[in-house]
Formats: structure tokens, sequence, C-alpha cells
């Protein structure tokens, strides 16, 4: 899927995703998708993009490349999720920047940079597993 395809599935079956998220690229087992900043709802005390803001973007991400391999699949579900915080984002967009690391029949793995649109070293790090229903992954055994 290419990520127009992608943004027009989120619309479809994840309709918030649209107005939070923007696809910079997807494909090639990697993507790039950036947070837009909303003061609202992803700020915490302190100043700081929070942490929940920072999760839900990993997850979508490695959600968005996935998709680029796989096509639409909306029943691919979150199995695991591990994020290290590594520096306080200032509050602004973030983004994601991921590479699938194995992309099986049944599982896919990803590893996500998130960089403060500020610039600068990386504000964290995740580790996502997706599970993959039968029948949607085009990958290796696994």
């Amino acid at each position: 899927m290419t990520p127009e395809e992608i943004s027009t599935f989120f619309r479809d079956v994840f309709p918030e995703a649209d107005s939070m998220f923007a696809i910079e690229s997807a494909g090639e087992r990697a993507a790039v998708v950036r947070l837009r900043f909303d003061p609202d709802h992803h700020v915490r005390p302190g100043n700081t993009v929070s942490g929940p803001a920072l999760m839900t973007l990993a997850d979508t991400a490695v959600w968005v490349a996935l998709l680029a391999e796989i096509g639409p699949s909306a029943h691919s579900v979150t199995v695991n999720l591990s994020i290290d915080f590594l520096r306080r984002p200032a509050p602004g967009d973030v983004r994601a920047e991921v590479r699938l690391l194995k992309l099986g029949r049944r599982l896919a793995v990803g590893d996500v940079l998130m960089y403060s649109a500020a610039g600068g070293d990386p504000v964290a790090r995740a580790s996502v597993t997706y599970a993959i229903p039968s029948g949607d992954g085009r990958g290796a055994p696994g």
C-alpha cells in the first residue's frame, strides 16, 4: 500500500488517525510517520510530549510499515510494545522512523526511533510486535 492508500484506509477504520498522524513514507519494510502535536491532548506537566502520545505514535508507525507490506489488515494487533524514553521532547510534532526487523506469516517486529520536530537526538526508541491474522502475512515463515 502507498502512503495515500494507507491514509484512506485509516479514514475508514481509524478515523481519528487522519488528523493525528501524517504518513511521510511507507514501503520497503520501513515507514516515517509524524505525530501532529495537539497541546490539548499530547502535552504533560513539565511542558513536554506525553509518554502515551509517543507510545501511540510508535504503535501506529509500525502498523503503517506493516500495512505497506501486507495490504489492508484491520485485524492485525499489537502483541508487545516496549519503549525507552531517552530525553524530553519539546512540545511539537514528533517524527517516527520505523524499520521492520521481521515480517513473517504470523508476526512482524518493528524498531522505531522517534525525533522531536525541533531536531536533535532521538527522544524515544520502541520495539513493537504485531500479530498478523492468518491469510494476511506475506513474509517468510514465522
